[in-house]
Formats: C-alpha cells, sequence, structure tokens
C-alpha cells in the first residue's frame, strides 16, 4: 500500500527530531543528508575517527550538488544543514547524546554483521527508539531475532541516490508493531518522499521486481541480443523507465547486484541464477560507476 491510502489517526509528517545512522558509505551518508534537510539532528556512526570524518564529508559534498541543482529550500545555505550533522567513531557514543528517536542501520549487505550492529545500537539507543535496516534484500524477520524488543523494528529500504529518490519501501516483520510502522510512515512523508508498504518476503518488492529486469538485460548482454545502450534504451523510450536496467545496475553496483541475486536464488529458485558475465565483470573489478567500468565506462 502506498501513502495515497494513508489511515485517517496517521501521526503527523514531522521529521525526528534526533536520528542515528549507522554507516556512512553512499546510502548512509545519503539517508543522513535527508533527515538533515529536513530538520533532524543526525548523528553518523563509522568504525574510527577517519571513517567518520569521511561520512561527514559526503554529506557535505551531496549536500553542495543539491544546493547547485536547485534541490535545498529556498533560502537554506549547504552549512546550515551540515552544522545539524556530527560523526562519532562507535555504536557505544550514542548513549552520551541524546536519545535518537529513528536508528537506521545502513552497513554491508551481511546477515551477521547487521544482526551485531543493530543488537548493539538497539542497546545504545534506548528502549523508545525505532530501529530500522536499510538492507534490500534480507530477510528483516530474521533480522529481528537479534533484538529484546522487535516490535520497535522494521526496514527502511532507501534508493540511491537517497536525496532524490521518491521513494522508501517499509517492510513488516511478523513482530513490528503498529506504532513503528506508523512512526516510519510519518518520517518518509516528512523527507518528502513516498512509503510502499510490504510484508517481508525475499527481495521485498523493489530489489524481486529490479533484480529479475536487470538479470535478463545482462543475459541479452551476455547473448549478444543488442548492446547494452540499446537495451537501455529500449526500456527507456519503449516502456517510460526513467532508467534503464543496465544503467541502473552500474550505479548500485554489480557487486551489490550480484549479492543479491544469489540471495533471491538461494531463497526464491534458478530464475534468480546470476549470469556468468555478471560473475566475471564482479572478479574483473568492474563494479559499475564507484569503480569507473561497468556496463558502461564512467569517468
Amino acid at each position: 500500500m502506498t501513502e495515497q491510502n494513508t489511515p485517517p489517526d496517521e501521526p503527523p509528517a514531522l521529521a525526528p527530531r534526533a536520528v542515528a545512522v549507522v554507516g556512512g558509505g553512499r546510502m548512509g551518508a545519503g539517508i543522513a543528508q535527508s533527515f538533515a534537510s529536513a530538520g533532524s539532528r543526525v548523528v553518523i556512526v563509522e568504525s574510527g575517527a577517519d571513517a567518520a570524518a569521511a561520512a561527514v564529508e559526503r554529506v557535505a559534498g551531496g549536500l553542495r550538488r543539491a544546493a547547485e541543482r536547485g534541490r535545498l529550500a529556498a533560502g537554506v545555505a549547504p552549512a546550515e544543514v551540515r552544522s545539524r550533522v556530527r560523526a562519532v567513531a562507535s555504536v557505544a557514543e550514542l548513549a552520551a547524546d541524546a536519545m535518537p528517536e529513528l536508528v537506521v542501520e545502513a552497513v554491508p549487505e551481511d546477515a551477521g554483521l547487521k544482526a551485531r550492529v543493530l543488537a548493539a545500537a538497539e542497546q545504545a539507543a534506548g528502549p523508545d527508539a525505532v530501529l530500522a535496516t536499510n538492507t534490500s534484500s534480507l530477510s528483516v524477520t530474521e533480522l529481528a531475532a537479534a533484538l529484546a524488543r522487535p516490535g520497535r523494528f522494521l526496514g527502511m529500504h532507501f534508493f540511491n541516490p537517497v536525496p532524490a529518490s521518491e521513494l522508501v519501501e517499509l517492510v513488516t516483520a511478523p513482530e513490528t508493531g503498529p506504532a513503528a510502522l506508523a512512526a516510519a510512515r510519518g518520517w518518509t512523508r516528512a523527507l518528502g518522499k513516498t512509503a510502499v508498504v510490504v510484508r517481508d518476503s525475499p527481495g521485498f518488492a523493489s530489489s524481486r521486481l529490479g533484480v529479475a529486469l536487470g538479470l535478463e538485460a545482462i543475459r541479452m548482454v551476455e547473448e549478444g541480443v543488442a548492446a547494452p545502450a540499446d537495451i537501455d534504451a529500449a526500456m527507456r523510450l519503449g516502456y517510460r523507465h526513467p532508467m534503464g536496467p543496465l544503467r541502473l545496475t552500474d550505479l548500485v553496483g554489480l557487486d551489490v547486484r550480484l549479492a543479491i541475486a544469489e540471495h533471491l536464488c538461494r531463497t526464491l529458485g534458478e530464475r534468480f541464477a546470476p549470469p556468468e558475465l555478471l560473475r566475471a565483470k564482479v572478479a574483473r573489478g568492474e563494479l559499475g560507476r564507484k569503480a569507473g567500468q561497468g556496463f558502461y565506462a564512467w569517468p
């Protein structure tokens, strides 16, 4: 269901007063930027002082680009938003802060790592915080098993690039309580984004459909059916997709797409088996935009 079906008792669309984002890579920095732009005070948790400083610089760079493209609110300077963001070098340091209302975990797609991070964040953030995972494919239900209060936990799947994306996929596990879901809906609206709510299942809605299309496009390249640019043009011009599946794969990261495909193959069957071309490109380090080469060259 989407926000067009918002229940009448939904809370107002107010940004949380304080947010913690665990993981300051591309996704984590984008999430931090979005909440800070909406007025939240944001703490980014990274593993060490150097990584923490780099995460804040990613946010600052994102704000500069947003200002250049006219995507900041009128009269708001990047430095003003940046002043609401800081970073710490461990989850334990959250306890010294004003308690966050929301903690978003945005570490790499490793179930064990995510479970450990979420358990530590739950202990540090206090009993009233809502915890969310930004996973694009891992089981929210299994991650909830690591928590003492699974009713305060759900998936908040943001999309890259986060500040410009209009969608957040809210993923509910059986234990997710209605208060946590209602709060996440309101926070999503406060970011100027639309929420879709899906039950926890492999790949949710977006990754399952998006990966299926992307894998078939890669198979077409592998079989010599058409060049990447022509496949992408067919989907953009014929089906009104804003971006073709192969260019999108480059932006997401071929390694990320491979990991999701392998997970979906294990859970949903061989129709999600990764093409050999995808495996070969990842093995060669052709990971997409972040590596300078994927299905396209990225200067």
